[in-house]
C-alpha cells in the first residue's frame, strides 16, 4: 500500500505526478530548513485512479465531457453532477482505506484534519488551477476523513474546474487527483504573503496580508486583512482597519519574520511565491507555496539596482513571443546587449535614461518610434526615485539610439552594398558545405560576427538610417496631411 499513502518524507518537488501539484510542494516545503509544516500524508494519484478503474460508466462520461466546449455551460453542469455523485458512491476499496486510517492512528486519530485537494495540474508555474478543486477544515475521525478523501476526489469535476481546463485545453483523464491529510494548526492569526508586490510587481517588495484565527476566510474574500509591504528589511506601509489601530493581527517584528521565511521559500523555488501562513503558540506555519503565475518574468541583471528596460519587439512591431532560434539570432547579431524574457527581447536603458547627456536623445527616438513608450520612460524620470544618480554629463553606457546629423543621399551606397552582401552570400554558401558538426557551429558563430561588423559598417549605418529618417519625415508630413499618426509604420 506504499504506492497509494505516502508521507512527507517520502516525496519531494518531482513527484507532482504521484502525489499533485499542492502535495508535491508541501513536502518540500517540509525540507526546507526552518520551515514548519503541519504534519500529515498524501494520498496518491494512484489511488483515485484505481477508484476510476473500478467504475466503467465514468469513464462514458469522460468521452462525453471531452467533447464538451467551455461554452456549454448546461452540458457541463450535467455531466460533471453526474460524475461527482458517481465518485462520492463509490466505497474505497478496504486495503486503502486501512492504509489511511493506519496513517492517521499514528498522527492522531482523534485530531482534526485539512482534508485538501492536490490535482496533478495544480499549483504549476504555468497554470495555478487555485480555487478549482475543493479542501476540507476541522474533519474529525477516521469515517469522516475517508468521506471527504471522496469528496476531493470528486472536486476534480466541478463546473468551474472543467470549464478551467477545458478553456486551457487540457485533457481531463490526463488530470489526476491526489489528497492531502494535515493535522489542524489553530491559529490566533492567518492569512498569505507575496514575496512580490502584487500590485506594483516589484521583486523587492513583499506584501503581508493577515487577519485573526484562520487564513480561509481572508483568502475567501469574507474579511478585510492587515496589510503590510516590506522592503530591504523594513515595513515601509501598514494598513490596519481603524478599530483596530491598536491591536493589529501582527506586530512589525512577525511581519518581517515571516517575510524572511518567505525569502526562504522563494530562494528554494527559485520564483515568486504566493504563500499561506498561519501563526500558532508564537510559531508560524506553512500550508501552502505556489508560483505568482501572473508576474511577467525580468531579464536576470548582475546586481539588485533598479533597471529600465525597453522591448524590442514592440519596436518591430513584433508583439508575440518569439522561439529561441529567434532570439539567438539577434542576440548574436544586435548592436546592443539584448536581454531576453518571457521569449521577447529587451534593451537595458537605464544608464542611457538617467544621465542628463543621453537622455533627451532617447527620448526623442523612442518617441518617434512609439510616443507610449516614450511616455513611459518620461513617467519613471519624473518618478525622481527609481533610477540611479548619476553625476551631470556622466557618460550614459552604449548608446541604444539618438538623433543622428543629415546623411546623404547618394543612391550609389544602396547598389555598393548589395554587391558587396552578394559576393558574401556566395562565398558563406560555398564554405559552410565543408562544415560538419561542431566545426558547423563555430563557423556560423563566426558568421554572425561579421554579419554585425557589416551592419556596423558606416555605409550601412548610413543606409539603415536613411531608412529611419524617411520615416520618421513620412510620419510628420502625413500626420500632417491626413491627420493620422505613424501611417509610414
Amino acid at each position: 500500500m506504499g504506492c497509494y499513502v505516502l508521507d512527507f518524507h517520502e516525496i519531494d518537488n518531482s513527484h507532482v505526478a504521484v502525489v499533485g501539484g499542492k502535495g508535491a510542494r508541501l513536502a518540500e516545503l517540509w525540507r526546507i530548513d526552518g520551515v514548519r509544516v503541519p504534519d500529515g500524508f498524501c494520498v496518491t494519484a494512484g489511488a483515485f485512479q484505481r477508484v476510476l478503474a473500478g467504475a466503467p460508466s465514468i469513464g462514458d462520461r469522460l468521452d462525453r465531457l471531452n467533447r464538451l466546449r467551455s461554452e456549454d455551460r448546461d452540458g457541463i453542469r450535467a455531466l460533471s453532477a453526474e460524475i461527482r455523485q458517481a465518485l462520492e458512491g463509490i466505497a474505497i476499496p478496504e486495503d486503502l482505506a486501512s492504509a489511511i486510517t493506519r496513517r492517521l492512528a499514528r498522527v492522531g486519530e482523534h485530531a482534526a484534519y485539512a482534508v485538501r485537494s492536490s490535482a496533478t495540474a495544480e499549483d504549476l508555474p504555468t497554470a495555478s488551477f487555485a480555487g478549482q478543486h475543493d479542501s476540507y477544515l476541522n474533519v474529525v475521525g477516521p469515517r469522516a476523513v475517508l468521506e471527504h478523501v471522496s469528496r476531493c476526489w470528486a472536486s476534480l469535476f466541478t463546473e468551474r474546474a472543467v470549464t478551467y481546463r477545458l478553456r486551457n485545453r487540457f485533457e481531463h483523464r490526463k488530470v489526476q487527483m491526489a489528497v492531502v491529510v494535515q493535522q489542524m494548526v489553530v491559529p490566533q492569526a492567518g492569512g498569505v504573503m507575496f514575496t512580490a508586490d502584487p500590485v506594483t510587481s516589484s521583486r523587492k517588495v513583499a506584501s503581508v496580508e493577515a487577519s485573526f484565527g484562520l487564513g480561509e476566510a481572508l483568502v475567501s474574500g469574507l474579511v478585510n486583512p492587515d496589510t503590510f509591504r516590506v522592503r530591504d528589511g523594513e515595513v515601509v506601509e501598514t494598513a490596519v482597519a481603524p478599530a483596530r489601530q491598536e491591536q493589529p493581527a501582527l506586530t512589525d517584528g512577525q511581519v518581517l519574520w515571516l517575510v524572511q521565511l518567505g525569502r526562504r521559500i522563494e530562494a528554494h523555488f527559485g520564483h515568486p511565491q504566493d504563500i499561506e501562513w498561519c501563526l500558532a503558540e508564537g510559531e508560524f506555519w506553512i500550508v501552502q507555496s505556489r508560483p505568482i503565475t501572473t508576474l511577467f518574468p525580468i531579464p536576470e541583471a548582475s546586481d539588485r539596482e533598479n533597471h529600465v528596460y525597453v522591448s524590442v519587439g514592440h519596436g518591430q512591431m513584433m508583439t508575440d513571443a518569439m522561439r529561441p532560434l529567434g532570439v539567438s539570432v539577434w542576440q548574436l547579431t544586435a548592436m546592443a546587449p539584448m536581454h531576453e524574457a518571457g521569449g521577447r527581447l529587451f534593451v537595458d536603458v537605464t544608464r542611457q535614461l538617467a544621465s542628463t547627456t543621453t537622455r533627451a536623445g532617447l527620448l526623442e527616438v523612442m518617441g518617434r518610434g512609439d510616443p507610449l513608450i516614450a511616455d513611459a520612460l518620461q513617467t519613471i524620470v519624473d518618478r525622481g526615485d527609481f533610477l540611479p544618480s548619476l553625476p551631470d554629463q556622466a557618460p550614459g553606457g552604449p548608446p541604444v539610439g539618438g538623433i543622428p546629423t543629415e546623411i546623404g543621399t547618394d543612391p550609389a551606397i544602396v547598389t555598393e552594398l548589395i554587391e558587396r552582401n552578394e559576393v558574401s552570400i556566395v562565398a558563406l554558401e560555398r564554405e559552410i558545405q565543408t562544415k560538419a558538426g561542431p566545426a558547423l557551429f563555430d563557423f556560423l558563430l563566426e558568421a554572425f560576427q561579421e554579419h554585425k561588423r557589416v551592419l556596423s559598417d558606416p555605409l550601412s549605418v548610413q543606409a539603415i538610417m536613411a531608412g529611419m529618417q524617411a520615416t520618421w519625415w513620412l510620419n510628420e508630413h502625413l500626420e500632417a496631411w491626413l491627420g493620422e499618426k505613424n501611417a509610414a509604420d
